[in-house]
């Protein structure tokens, strides 16, 4: 255990004895970057978390969104990064189980999960395969043996993960807005702890979580028991229907250590408990391991003495193990015995809030010494570099990731992953969609502006369902915090989000922050994630491009190849100007395009984003087996842009419309009358993918070979692993 300067010196001043031991593990547990939040919790006050939709109670570990006639959505999204970076599989599956017991928290069933991954130079590093293949079977084995299905996310992969592994989860609940827990406790109520028994598997794992990845310490890495999980869910379920439950939390970072000292302090309370009481995988168990422990498949319940013997009932129908392990005091204290011996006793506010810091910030050098203008080669062959791109890991189809996973149990899932955002079917008629995005070559060059295009890439993938944006979630992972340079990237990426959640009254109902995301090798890019979820009445399934159906472009296609594929992945080169987003264009081009789509005027709407133009209307050519003829200049633009530009630039709120020939004068009229910039490209024909420029051929490709390099290609380089 280690405390910073200033924490020992607080400690001093609040403290006027000597702490024991145990006391001092429980501050380093709920005090680690991983759960005190002490260098980011002063500066995500920022973020717009209110809204018509938003509920908000005490203690809650999960964001909660009404969706009308008496039901609630939850979400929530977390990350298992040094544990998937040493051991992949139990890293990434408890990854799944810690955000799934988020969800349950609030008293809603899970149901569904998506995932946000980044490992190393699959096409040139070994190491990098092993991680992202054993990671993705860690993420099916816990999901599938849940029967939750794993719906949706993205992967990517880029050279700053060498050795390490990025794993997000975000997961989804669905319930009855009156069978949420209000958590709340009374004196005397007792404290349960419920699920699997608690092990020395990932002792210390916030503190291991909160530093620089220097060692595999597997010790800290927790072992997944998805069938245990299954239980607890419908344990706890059955218990909230019983009212067996006055508060619930889960136990994640910290162990009992931050479970009792948040819940403590979140309700006003104290809580006195027995570390004998607690069930153990094993003897020998020390009291400070007990207490710092983050065994994974374990609840902390408050129910009151009346109702303990049906709770105790309800788990023993389950076979799940539960302890009474203490009780609910008056005195807001902490109260930690070992049989009738004190080993801590402390003020639960004062556990539960770290000294905060205010770190300082300064614009990275390397920023400053990116090149911004380049000069290349001029390209001659375009239809090699678009089938090079298709078959490039970030932008080839992630069949082989998402095949693994069940997407369809529970029969929710309406649009399944691969396309543009997934889409589930609630109770109450509506539809739900849902994605996750992340850039981190353009959160590089221009961490705000990443940041947001990040934001409003998600944004469109859920319009493109025809679905209206309430919400979203974020998760911002970055290097050590204490190097002024990597706490600048922070800032700015958080400014930018802000500014674009509040201009487009899109609320964040929750996230998290990552930060010492480091290797020997040096930080990773800053690496934020989106999640944006979404809402429709009525769900207009898209259909399939036809012959002689028009391709139009909404949007304005400007010279912002810095951060693209095309840069990157052709060229080599990190550099460019990155996309920026302007957010009134943003706002316009969404609202023309939900318009379309809920007027039915639009067969389908695919968002232009990883790889530009060249990408996307290839991406639509493939999924309907078709073939299409477009003319770059036909695009809508203030000035004359490369070839590369028009094919490969990046830039935001673009989106490709497939309309009915007998649609084509009324949705012309439409985005006229709405001053959007838009082109009609060509038309859907035949079975090659024909790119003209000023009526000059410029890219011919059979769409059967593009089909197949996009499709095969992450296979392919999986089976080297």
């Amino acid at each position: 255990m280690s405390f910073q300067k200033h924490e020992s010196e607080y400690i001093k001043k609040n403290f006027k004895r000597k702490l024991s031991k145990t006391e001092l593990e429980i501050l380093a547990a709920e005090w680690s970057e991983h759960c005190s939040y002490k260098s980011s919790k002063i500066h995500l006050k920022m973020l717009p978390m209110s809204g018509p939709g938003v509920i908000s109670e005490k203690g809650y570990d999960s964001g909660v969104l009404d969706v009308g006639d008496g039901y609630v959505v939850t979400v929530h999204i977390e990350s298992h990064n040094h544990p998937s970076a040493v051991e992949p599989f139990g890293g990434a599956a408890t990854g799944v189980g810690g955000v799934i017991r988020d969800i349950l928290s609030t008293g809603t069933r899970p149901i569904a999960v998506l995932d946000g991954l980044r490992f190393g130079n699959i096409e040139k590093d070994s190491h990098a395969r092993w991680l992202f293949k054993n990671a993705i079977s860690g993420i099916a084995d816990y999901g599938n043996c849940l029967g939750i299905p794993t719906i949706g996310g993205e992967v990517e992969f880029d050279d700053c993960y060498k050795n390490y592994a990025i794993v997000d989860v975000a997961a989804i609940g669905l319930g009855k807005k009156e069978n949420l827990i209000k958590n709340h406790a009374h004196t005397g109520d007792l404290v349960v702890l419920l699920g699997g028994p608690t092990g020395r598997d990932g002792v210390g794992g916030s503190q291991f979580a909160s530093d620089s990845l220097e060692s595999e310490d597997r010790s800290a890495v927790q072992i997944p028991d998805p069938f245990m999980e299954k239980l607890i869910i419908e344990a706890v379920l059955e218990a909230r229907n019983q009212k067996c439950i006055n508060a619930m939390k889960d136990l994640g970072g910290g162990g009992l250590s931050c479970a009792i000292s948040e819940t403590a302090d979140s309700l006003g309370i104290g809580i006195e408990l027995d570390v004998k009481n607690v069930h153990t995988r094993e003897s020998g168990l020390n009291p400070n391991e007990i207490m710092i422990s983050e065994s994974q498949e374990r609840m902390l319940i408050i129910t009151n003495k009346q109702k303990i013997k049906k709770l105790e009932q309800i788990c023993s129908k389950f076979r799940i193990k539960c302890s009474i392990i203490g009780h609910v005091t008056n005195d807001k204290m902490m109260h930690v015995k070992n049989g009738e011996k004190t080993i801590g006793l402390l003020p639960a506010e004062f556990v539960a809030n770290a000294p905060l810091l205010n770190r300082k910030k300064i614009k990275p050098k390397y920023i400053e010494n990116l090149e911004f203008e380049k000069e290349f080669k001029k390209l001659s062959n375009y239809s090699k570099i678009l089938l090079k791109l298709l078959s490039s890991p970030n932008i080839a189809s992630k069949h082989w990731v998402y095949r693994q996973y069940d997407h369809e149990v529970g029969i929710r899932t309406v649009v399944k992953p691969g396309m543009d955002a997934s889409v589930l079917r609630l109770d109450n008629g509506k539809s739900l969609a849902i994605k996750i995005d992340g850039n981190p070559k353009q959160c590089y060059i221009n961490p705000r502006q990443g940041a947001i295009g990040c934001f409003e890439e998600a944004c469109r993938n859920v319009i493109c369902t025809g679905c209206n944006p309430i919400g979203m979630v974020d998760h911002l992972q970055f290097g050590n915090p204490e190097d002024p340079e990597i706490f600048w990237t922070f800032m700015e990426t958080l400014e930018g989000i802000t500014d674009f959640a509040k201009f487009l009254q899109i609320p964040c109902v929750g996230g998290k922050v990552s930060f010492y995301n480091e290797t020997p090798s040096g930080p990773i890019k800053p690496t934020p994630i989106i999640g944006v979820l979404g809402l429709t009445d009525k769900f207009v399934f898209p259909n399939v491009s036809s012959s002689g159906d028009s391709i139009l472009l909404i949007g304005e296609t400007k010279n912002e190849l810095g951060g693209s594929e095309y840069f990157e992945y052709i060229h080599e080169f990190i550099g460019g100007k990155c996309p920026v987003v302007d957010f009134k264009e943003s706002k316009n081009n969404m609202n023309a395009v939900l318009s379309l789509i809920k007027n039915n005027q639009v067969k389908s709407v695919h968002d232009c984003s990883k790889g530009g133009l060249g990408i996307a209307i290839s991406e639509i050519c493939i999924r309907d087996n078709i073939g299409c003829i477009i003319e770059l200049s036909k695009i809508s633009i203030d000035k004359e842009l490369s070839v590369e530009c028009l094919l490969f630039s990046e830039s935001h709120s673009r989106y490709l419309l497939t309309v009915k020939k007998e649609n084509l004068r009324k949705v012309k009229q439409f985005l006229n009358s709405k001053n959007i910039n838009f082109g009609i490209l060509g038309k859907f024909t035949d079975d090659q993918i024909i790119i003209n420029y000023i009526s000059k051929p410029i890219i011919r490709l059979r769409v059967d070979k593009a089909h197949k390099k996009w499709y095969s290609r992450l296979g392919e380089l999986i089976t080297q692993a």
